[in-house]
């Protein structure tokens, strides 16, 4: 994205922030994608959130479309604590909350006695020169993006399990973290491992939530993602997080699914 958009938001205060093409939702150009809109939440309250405490899960609600226009952002601490803390961060568009979102933060320790076996992802692919979203060089959050897939691709059904590099910071002016790359990418999965075609089939998350093991490193984040219907119009889409280093946590999106 040499000539797109220097970051996914530009700061116009210390609680405001225009989103820029690279939130672009794939349905409506005038409104965000899911995906900016939860790491950005979850970056202002890891900001304010004090030392020695980790991100462990967020969970994101979309009340509504997320217009592409300036957003204040509004912290609530609903249960302080230096072992546990949870803090609601509310995205406020044009006078009206579109998304909000909760997030755990726990307390980081010694190791414990006993450790967990790394689970490894598949070797990184070599590039394709097809990283594009769907194929569509005019989708900003899609260029924002380099995907690469291990199983599966934008036009296939099912499982997909892709490599994902976040080309640009969050916030114009800071430095991307590791949890703002899986944040960004996660509320991608249930479009990813779609089993029903989307030009037929809506398949709306309202809510997205990310548990995270520990803290995402390097520019890749793995994503193993599947989809599941049940008989009566609902699905839940869940997507395995990882980094070089191994499993870094999961996320699990209800799904509402209809014919257009």
């Amino acid at each position: 994205m040499e000539t797109g958009p220097e970051a996914f938001y530009l700061p116009l205060d210390d609680h405001t922030y225009e989103p820029t093409a690279a939130t672009e939702s794939p349905w409506d150009s005038r409104a965000q994608h899911g995906g900016p809109p939860s790491a950005l939440l979850g970056h202002v309250i890891d900001q304010a959130v004090g030392p020695g405490l980790r991100l462990g899960r967020i969970s994101v609600d979309f009340l509504a479309p997320i217009p592409r226009l300036p957003a204040r952002v509004e912290l609530t601490t609903l249960r302080p604590g230096r072992q546990v803390h949870l803090t609601q961060a509310d995205m406020v568009i044009d006078g009206r909350t579109a998304v909000t979102a909760r997030a755990w933060h726990i307390a980081t320790g010694p190791t414990p006695p006993v450790r967990s076996e790394p689970v490894a992802p598949p070797p990184l692919p070599a590039p394709t020169g097809e990283d594009l979203f769907a194929g569509r060089e005019d989708w900003g959050y899609g260029q924002a993006i380099e995907w690469r897939f291990v199983e599966g691709g934008f036009t296939d059904l099912g499982r997909a399990r892709v490599w994902t590099r976040v080309r640009i910071p969050l916030v114009a002016g800071e430095k991307l973290t590791g949890a703002a790359r899986a944040l960004i990418v996660a509320d991608s999965a249930n479009g990813l491992s779609a089993v029903l075609p989307m030009d037929e089939w809506l398949s709306i998350p309202p809510t997205m939530t990310t548990t995270l093991l520990r803290h995402p490193e390097g520019d890749w984040t793995h994503m193993d993602c599947g989809t599941e219907l049940s008989d009566d119009g609902l699905g839940l889409t869940r997507a395995a997080l990882s980094d070089a280093g191994g499993r870094l946590g999961e996320v699990a999106q209800p799904l509402l699914v209809r014919r257009r």
